[in-house]
């Protein structure tokens, strides 16, 4: 199968071939069809498959053969940058076909704020929003959307774990109820298939490879202790061939410190987390995507708020608390069927967090020798017993909802 086999306007073939899309996905080939057929859709697809372009495509094809008077379609996300990089496809794939959008996001100045509001009021095809800077115009009336016939959640998950799920209520409200609505998530916990069945009409449904990591990484750990972590990231950065490095911590503080420590090593790193401001974020992303920046180090909203092409290595200088970011942390190498490296660190106290991942892969990583100067490291030992691999039981936690702006 090609993309010429969905008969996709001249002009939006043109823009994939410019960006070098030769076949679909499984996943653009199960929902591309689908959407085209105006039907509403659950789609359960891991990171890295292509799902962005799976509902771009056919929504764009839509809106090509309309009369093009209205916002028509929304695409609701969970983080800034990934509404950016949205943003930033919609421009490639619809480059020939003159269809218009924005990205709406929040924690910038007044002026990226009045931007985004005149943009809107003058008219623009497709609005990529966080849901609160959304609200925010929606209340100033900067934005109708009456006229809206495609509506995108992508990473469904992710928004409602960050507290979102009031807000996206109180978005769809003001919708027409006459619509198509698109539903993506890396995982669907029971509170996602309560927002499908109160917002969506007889959806069809897809499921590729949910909770499993692309074929093409190369997944490795290091039982440590957390005086040697320091020296053993120093030491592969070093001897490794790397062009293109993620670093993931869990907190913030760890991050900057770390990013301190490389550079006295002479590392080239740039620390990527809350306390930047949205211009200087937009600096570092764009130092990593050309290259000129080999390495940045992040907390978990890199996991999915990052979408660069080529990155070689992905380090878990902590273990993610969840199972499921491990997922999306690792899921930002080997994409688009490519190969790539990931290492995880995991010391005494994280070792039951570890267990949890092996068995929601269903897979034992590869234990790797630490470098003979650092000495012996932890015996793996988990404190409890892993949970079944039935699935069901991979998060026993009790999740709190938590209202947050973006």
């Amino acid at each position: 199968m090609t993309f010429s086999d969905f008969n996709f306007d001249p002009q939006l073939l043109e823009g994939l071939q410019s960006m070098g899309f030769v076949k679909p996905t499984p996943i653009q080939a199960q929902a591309i069809p689908l959407i085209l057929q105006h039907t509403d859709l659950i789609a359960c697809a891991q990171t890295g498959t292509g799902k962005t372009a799976s509902y771009l495509l056919p929504v764009l094809q839509h809106i090509s053969v309309s009369d093009k008077k209205h916002t028509q379609a929304l695409i609701l996300a969970p983080t800034r940058e990934l509404a950016q990089q949205i943003d930033q496809q919609v421009e490639g794939l619809a480059y020939f076909a003159g269809i218009s959008s924005i990205a709406v996001y929040g924690g910038g100045d007044g002026i990226i704020y009045e931007q985004q509001r005149r943009a809107m009021m003058e008219g623009v095809d497709i609005v990529i929003a966080t849901p609160g800077r959304l609200i925010a115009h929606l209340a100033s009336g900067a934005i109708k959307l009456d006229h809206l016939k495609y509506l995108v959640l992508d990473e469904a998950d992710r928004m409602l774990d960050m507290g979102f799920y009031e807000d996206i209520l109180r978005i769809i409200s003001s919708l027409p109820k006459e619509r198509q609505t698109l539903l993506f998530s890396a995982t669907m916990p029971p509170k996602i298939r309560t927002l499908a069945n109160t917002i969506l009409k007889d959806p069809q449904q897809i499921n590729i490879a949910i909770s499993q990591p692309a074929v093409g990484i190369s997944q490795q750990v290091y039982m440590v202790h957390d005086h040697q972590k320091v020296k053993l990231i120093c030491s592969l950065l070093k001897a490794g061939d790397y062009k293109s490095i993620l670093i993931f911590c869990s907190r913030k503080e760890t991050v900057k410190d770390l990013n301190r420590t490389l550079k006295r090593e002479g590392i080239k790193s740039e620390a990527f987390h809350s306390d930047l401001e949205q211009e200087q974020r937009e600096t570092v992303l764009r130092a990593f995507k050309s290259r000129v920046l080999p390495v940045i180090i992040g907390t978990d909203v890199l996991s999915r708020g990052i979408d660069v092409e080529g990155i070689s290595l992905v380090i878990n200088f902590d273990v993610p608390p969840d199972p499921e970011d491990y997922i999306h942390r690792i899921g930002r190498t080997a994409r688009a069927e490519t190969t790539g490296t990931a290492i995880t660190f995991v010391n005494e106290k994280d070792q039951r967090r570890f267990s949890f991942i092996e068995n929601l892969i269903s897979k034992e990583i590869p234990r790797m020798t630490l470098p003979e100067e650092l000495g012996e490291g932890p015996v793996y030992s988990p404190t409890t017993k892993r949970p079944s691999s039935n699935g069901n039981n991979r998060n026993k936690k009790k999740k709190v909802w938590v209202k947050r702006k973006d």
